[in-house]
């Protein structure tokens, strides 16, 4: 009898044994990448789509800082400064909600049936962007940046939302990021209103 526990004991000891190597190496080996695996892996729907919907949110800002930065469009050395900052800020973020997407299995866009506008606050129709284009110098300036400001509130009430209602560790700290970093830039855009006005 002892010796049947003895061995139920060492083969428990084993397999234990097992699960934790292979628990180890799916993860990449140890304890770190283990919970940024799980901190990954750990999603939503909100998270879901908090991502579909930023991508194009994004996107947009990204088109609207290229006109920006057209030297045909005549805009100040200020929105040229903000225009980049927006690039550079938010083109990595892109890359960063797709590649959890793919991560969790889940397409880039969102599911065309459902009605996701009013995740999509602060978009500008195709109108109102070719009537952007239309402008110059500093009435450019100024229609831009009052357009980048309502465009900015949007995304922040995105990342309020999925704040309030998602679950991914990244996603957090990705909506916190657009909150802080766009809250600032709104406030620079307002001064530059002012100033203009």
């Amino acid at each position: 009898m002892k010796k049947t526990l003895s061995l139920m004991a060492v083969a428990l000891v084993a397999v234990l044994a097992a699960c934790g190597s292979n628990s180890s190496d799916t993860a990449g080996g140890s304890d770190a990448t283990t919970a940024s695996t799980t901190a990954t892996n750990t999603f939503n729907n909100a998270d879901v789509m908090f991502a579909q919907m930023m991508i194009p949110h994004h996107e947009q800002a990204i088109e609207m800082s290229d006109m920006a930065l057209d030297p045909t469009m005549g805009a100040s050395e200020e929105i040229l400064d903000l225009a980049t900052q927006i690039k550079d800020a938010q083109d990595p973020e892109i890359t960063q909600m797709k590649n959890l997407l793919m991560a969790w299995n889940k397409p880039e866009a969102a599911d065309s049936g459902m009605d996701h506008s009013s995740m999509m606050s602060g978009m500008m129709s195709s109108d109102e962007m070719a009537e952007l284009g239309k402008k110059m110098g500093k009435d450019f300036d100024v229609a831009w940046a009052e357009a980048m400001i309502a465009h900015h509130e949007g995304a922040i009430e995105m990342a309020n939302t999925v704040l309030d209602d998602g679950t991914n560790a990244d996603i957090r700290a990705l909506a916190q990021a657009v909150i802080k970093g766009q809250q600032a830039e709104i406030e620079t855009l307002r001064s530059l209103v002012a100033a203009a006005k």
